[in-house]
C-alpha cells in the first residue's frame, strides 16, 4: 500500500463513517474484502476507504505518534463497542468464514430485540476483525 489507488467511485457519502486503526493495513484489507465482502473504493499510503451495501468504513495504519490517538492501542482494539452492519449476503459470509476457519465470536443465529412493544427479529453473527474490533453482521 504505497500508492494512491481509486477503484470504485463513492456515489454518496454516508453521514457517519467509522475510521478504525489497524496494526497491519494489508492484512485487514484482505480480511475485509476477501472474507467479509467489503468493496475497496480507494487507498492512499496508510489508508483505505471501503463499503458494504450502504455501510462505509475507513481503515488506517496505526502510527506510534498518530495525531488522533486518544490513548495507547492495546489488543483487542475497540473494547466496549460493536458495529452492527447489514450484510447483503449473510449466508455467503457465514460459509466463507467457516471455510476459512475464521473464528466466530458468536455463531449465526436468530435474535429478537424489542423496540418498546415491537419485536424485531434478525439473523446475526459476530466476529472480531484482525485487530479485535467486534463486528455484528445482520440480514
Amino acid at each position: 500500500m504505497t500508492e494512491n489507488l481509486s477503484l470504485v467511485p463513492v456515489t454518496e457519502w454516508a453521514p457517519l463513517v467509522p475510521e478504525l486503526m489497524t496494526r497491519d493495513l494489508g492484512r485487514s484489507l484482505d480480511v475485509y474484502t476477501r472474507v467479509f465482502g467489503f468493496t475497496l473504493h480507494y487507498t492512499r499510503p496508510g489508508f483505505a476507504y471501503l463499503s458494504l451495501g450502504r455501510a462505509q468504513w475507513m481503515l488506517e495504519q496505526a502510527q506510534p505518534d498518530g495525531a488522533w490517538l486518544t490513548g495507547p492501542l492495546e489488543v483487542p482494539f475497540g473494547r466496549g463497542i460493536n458495529f452492527q452492519i447489514v450484510h447483503p449476503e449473510l449466508d455467503a459470509l457465514h460459509t466463507r468464514l467457516v471455510a476459512e476457519g475464521y473464528p466466530l465470536f458468536q455463531p449465526l443465529r436468530t435474535e429478537t430485540y424489542l423496540e418498546g412493544e415491537v419485536a424485531h427479529t434478525q439473523r446475526q453473527l459476530l466476529v472480531q476483525d484482525p485487530d479485535g474490533y467486534l463486528l455484528r453482521f445482520t440480514d
